[in-house]
């Protein structure tokens, strides 16, 4: 789950880290009057959408006063902003964070991730703060530093020490580029985050250390002990057939392609999405119903799949281990008949039951394709969309 950059900042303020004062609005209205609470001569509007790339959008802009503050938000709330991570549809900004304007000496990069070959949270900081970190990875990998975290004693100071004399903080400063990191490690770790990051953390000409943009990630197997974190989750930001899937307990996340796919098992998933490509399609998104899915379960995920409407054809994979196929195969057919399905329809099933299972495809009436193999299956399915 992901959260907009001012939830995330409010998060790591409550763990110590400093971040500029800034005020959400909705209107434009809002907008002017969050800039004249906040004083000064410059403020920062700032659209809230869950992706980066923000400001090469044109959703990051100076304002000098509150007309132009209002002037900023008016330009783009209700509008769709198009970044690198939306896609060419982009996403509609509801809210902008206007923000106090700040002077600044440095911008740095910090973050805390999980790094799956050590099984170790892991502190990535760089000097290079303000770009994204993949180019710097791919351009200057010496500029990324690297401390893996004892899962025991958690970060210690020293290591932030390190960091921040490898980054050439200035002496007098250390201690605040350490209480940052700590902080951002405890927010990371208390709240059960996959992503922690801050991109720039900034050093001023006054001395402040303060975290100029943030993005937090959050591990949705741990939201059962994390209420206030899931009542930051922003439905608007999400794909409606995700959120939908999300309350059946069901893998969904849409693609671009035109052949909805339903598997059970995320290996499998994987490899039917492949196997679609190999021979020339392009999969409408991964869907895993999981291993012990029945009859409903499976009927809501056919439903969910039929919602897209750039669908034109449905592929179904499953082996049948824990799952049933007859069940399976029921479902399948219960759902296809109250949707009156009007796309081709592959269903290629192997395991428990699969006899029964298939001959209450052949016995509905309806007009399926069966499959013996996963490439039988995606070339008769890739074959059946082209003609169409």
């Amino acid at each position: 789950m992901n959260v907009h950059e001012y939830q995330a900042k409010d998060i790591l303020k409550r763990f110590g880290v400093a971040v500029p004062r800034g005020i959400v609005a909705a209107s434009p209205a809002e907008a002017r009057v969050a800039a004249l609470e906040l004083g000064g001569p410059l403020c920062v509007v700032k659209a809230q959408i869950h992706a980066g790339g923000r400001g090469k959008g044109g959703g990051v802009k100076l304002a000098r006063g509150v007309d132009e503050a209002e002037q900023k938000a008016r330009e783009m709330l209700g509008k769709n902003l198009i970044t690198h991570q939306t896609g060419p549809a982009g996403r509609q900004v509801r809210r902008v964070l206007v923000e106090q304007g700040l002077n600044i000496e440095r911008e740095l990069y910090v973050a805390m991730v999980l790094d799956r070959a050590q099984s170790r949270v892991t502190v990535i900081c760089s000097s290079e703060g303000g770009v994204e970190i993949e180019e710097v990875a791919a351009n200057h990998p010496e500029k990324i530093l690297k401390e893996a975290i004892d899962p025991v004693i958690g970060l210690a100071a020293f290591q932030c020490r390190r960091l921040a004399f490898a980054l050439g903080v200035p002496p007098a400063l250390v201690g605040k580029m350490t209480a940052a990191m700590i902080g951002l490690y405890r927010a990371f770790d208390e709240c059960d985050a996959s992503l922690a990051e801050i991109n720039p953390l900034i050093i001023t000409p006054e001395g402040q250390v303060m975290a100029l943009d943030a993005k937090m990630n959050f591990d949705s197997n741990a939201f059962f002990r994390q209420k206030e974190i899931v009542a930051l989750r922003d439905f608007d930001e999400e794909d409606p057939r995700e959120v939908e899937a999300s309350r059946y307990d069901l893998s969904y996340i849409s693609l671009d392609g035109n052949i909805a796919c339903m598997v059970n098992g995320a290996g499998l998933a994987m490899a039917t999405m492949d196997i679609i490509k190999f021979y020339g399609g392009e999969p409408a998104n991964f869907l895993d119903v999981g291993g012990g899915a029945d009859k409903e379960k499976v009927a809501q995920a056919f439903k969910i799949l039929l919602a897209d409407a750039r669908v034109r054809g449905v592929l179904i994979n499953i082996f049948g281990g824990i799952m049933r196929c007859d069940v399976l195969a029921q479902g399948v057919v219960d759902a296809a008949r109250e949707l009156h399905v009007a796309v081709p329809l592959v269903v290629r099933m192997q395991g428990t039951n699969v006899e029964e299972g298939k001959r209450i495809l052949k016995e509905s009436g309806l007009a399926i394709i069966p499959a013996e193999t996963m490439a039988e299956a995606a070339e008769k399915i890739v074959k059946a969309v082209k003609q169409f």
